[in-house]
């Protein structure tokens, strides 16, 4: 071991987290940090879903122009600035073959922004609706949000239901009783980097559809399933999403791993052009307004939360999404990077006797990329992820994502040069002391 059971137990209590195998991603962030300054040893961080990449130089150069203007003085609009709405929705077109109007591309202070506010608008554009069904494994935070706003939700692991006849049944036993008001999931998935098939995808859409669910797709890893090359615009193939089987959907992209831009806090949600303009009888008594969805989740949601998007970074965004479109710039290439430090991660894993535990896409290996999961023997998700603290290797235990399977999730970003070989070291001392 290299931090011995007393230190941790020790930075536990300082840190007042009640049970270490429950840990959230910040809490073991917070623990790594405290341990790294106690003992001059620093961690593999395999924690929080931090990019490894430089930002989008696109993006930092249009946003420093906007800022030696007078733009800063201005208040941005809250439905977003006239070009980025054109880019997202020229976006949209040109890696996912969807129309989008500009009126329903909003620009969201990250895809936690988008998701909080189209929680909101989802749950109380019915009273009948009050809950969401997540399709696991999941980002926590979108089930924290809901925890601030006091709602219910249910959730699902699909590990066991693969395949589109097996999801339609468990999400038919899901959704029967009427009261889902939206479903969400992300693809590629975070934690297990599965990626949904379209007979999958379009499962998800005719149940949504059948049963009048809005669809949060978060796509914050867009186009990063690196078995196909989704980098070219205008261009077959196309990135896969539920848009292309339902009309109730709400699109969730942000620039924070696709343009490694995350500091600035800048992403866009798209409203299909069906659900932007339906009316709800309840927003219209809720908020004395039209009742209309788009206008209703922008002037009356999303500006009550952030007051819209930083002006310059809407700018920068707005640039590196026009790039993107043009053939300029190549997000996909950029970002393959992270395919390649996944793949010699999980060989070190393996070589030390772990094994990936999400695995396949139903027929085939799952990609390589930003995240994948790792399980040790029988060893349950906390006990892997508190026993791997103590060898300096943090992550977070899938138990916290709503998966039903053993193991932890790791992120293949901050690995870079010699830290392979720390891994390497690390996992072989521990493979060494569990060895039964």
């Amino acid at each position: 071991m290299i931090y011995s059971k007393e230190t941790v137990e020790g930075v536990v209590r300082e840190l007042g987290i009640p049970k270490l195998e429950n840990a959230t991603i910040g809490e073991v962030v917070l623990l790594a940090r405290r341990l790294e300054e106690l003992t001059g040893i620093p961690f593999i961080r395999m924690d929080q879903g931090v990019p490894g990449l430089s930002p989008c130089r696109v993006g930092t150069e249009a946003e420093k122009a906007a800022l030696d203007t007078d733009l800063p003085a201005i208040y941005p609009p809250a439905e977003g600035i006239p070009e980025l709405k054109r880019e997202a929705s020229r976006f949209v077109k040109a890696f996912m073959n969807i129309d989008v109007a500009a009126a329903g591309c909003i620009p969201v202070t990250g895809a936690v922004a988008g998701s909080f506010g189209g929680f909101i608008a989802a749950l109380q554009r019915d009273p009948a609706k009050d809950t969401v069904l997540f399709i696991d494994p999941g980002f926590p935070i979108q089930k924290s949000q809901l925890r601030v706003l006091g709602q219910r939700w249910e959730q699902f692991d699909i590990h066991d239901h693969r395949g589109a006849e097996p999801l339609r049944a468990k999400m038919e036993e899901q959704m029967a009783g009427g009261r889902i008001a939206a479903i969400i999931y992300s693809n590629p998935n975070n934690p297990a980097w599965i990626s949904l098939t379209e007979e999958e995808l379009r499962t998800i859409g005719e149940m949504a559809t059948r049963h009048d669910a809005i669809v949060l797709e978060d796509l914050a890893y867009f186009g990063m399933d690196f078995r196909t090359d989704f980098g070219r615009p205008f261009e077959v193939p196309y990135v896969p999403t539920v848009a292309r089987y339902t009309d109730n959907y709400i699109l969730m992209m942000t620039s924070s791993k696709i343009f490694s831009y995350a500091g600035q806090r800048a992403g866009f949600i798209a409203v299909s052009d069906g659900l932007f303009g339906r009316r709800f009888d309840a927003l219209a008594e809720r908020y004395s307004g039209s009742g209309l969805f788009g206008p209703t989740l922008t002037a009356s949601i999303l500006y009550m939360m952030t007051s819209g998007v930083t002006h310059s970074t809407q700018v920068g965004y707005a640039a590196m999404l026009k790039a993107a479109s043009d053939g300029e710039f190549d997000f996909v290439a950029e970002t393959s990077e992270y395919a390649r430090r996944a793949r010699r991660m999980k060989d070190i894993f393996e070589r030390h006797g772990f094994h990936v535990v999400y695995d396949t896409d139903i027929d085939r290996p799952i990609a390589d990329g930003f995240f994948f999961t790792i399980g040790y023997g029988d060893m349950t998700c906390g006990e892997l992820m508190t026993q791997l603290i103590h060898y300096g290797v943090s992550s977070i235990a899938l138990s916290t994502t709503g998966s039903d399977q053993r193991g932890i999730r790791a992120c293949s970003s901050r690995m870079t040069g010699g830290l392979f070989d720390t891994l390497d070291e690390r996992l072989a001392a521990f493979a060494k002391d569990h060895r039964s």
